[in-house]
């Protein structure tokens, strides 16, 4: 599959909502509630993005977004 060109701000809404489900799984974490506030209203950002309405296959470039944020985010953590 070849790579997709995500717009930016879909790109960090999903590396917020990757840090904000991160922040909510640590052990003990502070502000819960505010958490998952915040995982709420990201996850609605992410679901209807406009984006969506002109890719070719949804799910699949759903998983490529994901896995994109997910490689960025290990590489610029070494």
């Amino acid at each position: 599959m070849d790579a997709i060109d995500f717009p930016d701000d879909l790109v960090q809404t999903q590396a917020a909502w990757n840090a904000t489900y991160d922040a909510l799984a640590a052990s003990r974490p502070r502000d819960t509630t505010a958490l998952r506030h915040r995982l709420l209203r990201l996850s609605v950002r992410l679901w209807w993005h406009p984006y969506w309405k002109t890719a070719p296959s949804v799910p699949a470039a759903r998983t490529e977004l994901r896995q994109l944020v997910r490689a960025h985010g290990a590489a610029r953590a070494t």
